[in-house]
């Protein structure tokens, strides 16, 4: 467990994302800061922006199949990636592309926004090889915001109702629980980064929602 900031902010997830193979981290994170989180998460880090812009958690997510973007990437960040990661890079076609913010998945199931066109579910499939649904979670359209899974669990916005839970246990084949980041943040996603290894959270982080964290993600033995 390591609690962090990126120039002040805790919403270390809107600037980094995690797989059990790689870390995408944005590009201008001090050196100290990429180590540590690298450290923590035991993979290595990969340096990089996605269309120019350093959220790089918000317009990337992956699993072991392969690693999906945002279609605003260009060719040089693709193949920077593929180069680091030895992952096909898939982009995510259409309006609501922010991949990060908007699928949230593991290496059995992906759930995205229930706006993504059948050409996007059909990205999402091909690049990451998993099975895909689209719906919302607590009322979140967003639900790579909304919910962290890893292959060990998944931590659900606050207000996910026991159905939304029962749901992406079945879809994602781990426990699912309820938590929050940075002294009640429901949007789990903008401020944890996590894989089977270990996890990132914000500095504003609590002690009780730590426990949470590691109990649903399945840290504890």
């Amino acid at each position: 467990m390591l609690r962090a900031a990126f120039g002040g902010s805790s919403y270390i997830g809107v600037f980094s994302r995690a797989t059990d193979d790689c870390l995408l981290i944005r590009r201008d994170a001090e050196d100290d800061v990429r180590e540590s989180f690298a450290e923590e998460l035991e993979v290595p880090a990969v340096p990089t922006t996605v269309g120019g812009s350093a959220t790089v958690g918000a317009l990337a997510t992956g699993n072991a199949n392969g690693i999906l973007v945002s279609s605003r990437a260009n060719e040089r960040e693709i193949e920077r990636i593929e180069d680091a990661t030895d992952l096909p890079v898939g982009e995510l076609p259409g309006r609501v592309n922010a991949a990060g913010n908007v699928v949230c998945c593991n290496d059995h199931g992906a759930y995205v926004h229930p706006d993504l066109s059948r050409k996007a579910v059909q990205a999402v499939e091909d690049t990451l090889d998993v099975p895909v649904e689209r719906g919302d979670l607590a009322g979140v359209r967003t639900v790579g915001t909304a919910a962290v899974a890893t292959n060990r669990g998944v931590l659900c916005h606050p207000k996910s109702t026991d159905e939304e839970l029962d749901f992406l246990e079945d879809l994602l084949d781990v426990p699912a629980d309820l938590g929050t980041i940075n002294y009640g943040g429901p949007l789990v996603g903008s401020g944890l980064v996590a894989n089977e290894n270990g996890f990132v959270v914000g500095q504003d982080t609590s002690g009780p929602e730590l426990g949470r964290i590691e109990n649903a993600l399945g840290y504890i033995d």
